[in-house]
């Protein structure tokens, strides 16, 4: 089961600084209800040692050229591929629903969304718990397709991560996940707890005010 941040669904709806009615937020929870039915939640990661010099990205045999990541990696020495999905269900009743009430249409989607955000939270803390064991502190996550980073990196997602086997992501020919609400990130690892990345939140975070890859 997965317990979404409700404020995320509000946002994605288009509630910006007011909830819903009550009806529409009973509505709200019982798409996330018959959401936690189908949702099989999958992940797979792994870390590489991670070069940036000569502005050039190098981990696992790529070399990539974004200086957004550049910039998200300051000071990191390590890199951990990341992919998660919460499963085909989302979308069998997303199509349903689109047939006969686009309300929970919007809702499922937005829900579907909220749930695979904290499901990749919820590794990212995972992750951050290892990391520290051994001495590390987390960069913010960046996804391919965000900035300067190309979509087509997904590719390199499946060969190294072998998602499609190991959690059941496919690709389409534009590079789009299937399951819809599958993510992959990237997450730098350093040693300066300046740069460190609070996963509880942005809010919650002493550099909110400052980061340029806040949310919302």
């Amino acid at each position: 089961m997965i317990e979404p941040e409700y404020r995320e669904i509000y946002r994605y709806l288009g509630y910006k600084g007011i909830s819903p009615d009550e009806e529409t937020d009973r509505r709200i929870k019982k798409c996330v209800a018959d959401l936690n039915r189908v949702i099989t939640p999958k992940h797979v990661y792994e870390s590489f040692p991670l070069d940036t010099g000569d502005g050039t990205v190098r981990f696992a045999g790529l070399e990539v050229r974004s200086n957004d990541l550049i910039r998200n990696l300051k000071d990191s020495t390590r890199i951990t591929m990341l992919a998660v999905t919460i499963g085909h269900g989302v979308d069998k009743l997303i199509r349903r629903a689109e047939l006969s009430d686009m309300l929970d249409a919007a809702v499922f989607q937005a829900a579907g969304a909220a749930m695979v955000e904290s499901y990749i939270d919820s590794i990212n803390e995972q992750i951050k718990q290892e990391a520290k064991a051994e001495g590390f502190f987390l960069r913010p996550r960046f996804s391919p397709g965000y900035g300067d980073l190309p979509l087509s990196m997904q590719a390199d997602f499946e060969r190294i991560l072998k998602m499609s086997k190991n959690c059941g992501i496919a690709l389409t020919d534009t590079y789009l996940m299937v399951p819809s609400k599958s993510v992959t990130a990237l997450i730098g690892m350093t040693s300066s707890t300046e740069e460190a990345c609070s996963v509880t939140g942005c809010e919650s975070c002493s550099m909110a005010s400052s980061c340029e890859f806040k949310k919302g």
